[in-house]
């Protein structure tokens, strides 16, 4: 009797695994020239130019000013996968009134003061929402002279403001006390649970994790991807730590000045199993969504890797905990 082959777990991914291959590297390319491009920023003397009256006086650009603009162009992308996810509940949804939020959010957390004055801080980004709750009401009904969808809307609005803005906008405002190294090495902490959990899953996953919302997920993905997450972690601390990369520049005594920080390598290791774990709460969270909509893939922008959401739904949900274990940890 002759007996069937054992399916190979690995064969059915070839295709994916292939685009992957393909576009992986590319995009990965691309944010290192960002990275490298926005750090060279840093350091471009701005004095006596036009650009000197438009930063309000200042010698030298603000940091991370190019991957604000990265930034914007993701939210710009990311806008119209997320009105098809609306639009795929019946919900209507205003790709502009969308992206304009998602924009305010980020710039909200990029314009973030160093010395922070409250009173005015928080009653310019309240009223930056207010506005957009409001656009949002005048969009949908008051121009269209009807009621229907007018909660939804304003919904929207909201959702678009926090998930594609001020969440990933914690990123931005951590590269404003640090190199853009730094804000590289946090997603690669973050990506590399997802690595890890999805080969680690493969090849010895068979407990279920959430069946009901990500049927491929297993709890030993989950632990080999978290693990991954902290030794990943730890090694880029220890090389941080022994080349001095991560910092940032500062003006001090009128000369530029490059201030680095140091990371305990015990703490770097469990913050890099925290946001590992977190970095998947953000993944079903996504599924969560996508699920809802009845969709599979919140775009095809990227063969391989879905849309733009698909890709950054565990950053999007990481970045305000990365913020916070790096100012408690180094004191930003």
């Amino acid at each position: 009797m002759i007996q069937s082959p054992v399916p190979d777990p690995f064969v059915n991914i070839l295709p994916m695994l292939k685009y992957r291959l393909m576009f992986g590297p590319i995009m990965i390319g691309v944010l290192l020239l960002v990275f490298y491009l926005d750090s060279k920023l840093d350091q471009m003397d701005i004095s006596g130019t036009v650009l000197q009256d438009l930063f309000a006086g200042r010698t030298y650009l603000p940091a991370g000013l190019l991957l604000l603009l990265a930034f914007f162009g993701l939210i710009l992308l990311g806008a119209g996968e997320l009105c098809r996810i609306f639009e795929a509940k019946g919900i209507a949804s205003s790709r502009s009134v969308v992206s304009l939020a998602g924009l305010s959010g980020c710039l909200m957390m990029f314009a973030i003061p160093h010395t922070a004055d409250a009173k005015m801080t928080m009653a310019v980004f309240g009223t930056i929402i207010c506005v957009l709750f409001l656009l949002s009401l005048i969009k949908q009904c008051w121009l269209k002279r009807q009621t229907d969808g007018a909660v939804a809307a304003a919904a929207v609005t909201m959702f678009a403001l926090i998930y594609m803005g001020l969440m990933p906008g914690f990123l931005v405002a951590i590269r404003r006390w640090y190199s853009p190294w730094v804000v590289a090495a946090v997603l690669l902490v973050i990506k590399s649970c997802d690595i890890g959990a999805y080969f680690t899953g493969r090849a010895i996953g068979k407990h279920k994790l959430i069946p009901w919302l990500s049927p491929g997920k297993t709890w030993e993905g989950l632990i080999g991807g978290v693990l991954f997450s902290g030794l990943i972690a730890l090694l880029l601390a220890h090389l941080s730590n022994h080349f001095g990369v991560a910092g940032i520049y500062q003006t001090i005594d009128g000369v530029r000045t490059f201030v680095p920080n140091e990371f305990h390598l015990l703490r770097t290791f469990l913050a890099g199993l925290l946001m590992g774990a977190v970095g998947q709460f953000g993944d079903l969270t996504a599924s969560l969504f996508k699920r809802d909509a009845g969709i599979k893939d919140s775009g095809n922008a990227i063969p391989g890797f879905g849309g733009v959401l698909d890709i950054v739904d565990s950053p999007v949900v990481v970045a305000p905990l990365a913020y916070w274990l790096l100012w408690y940890g180094t004191g930003l």
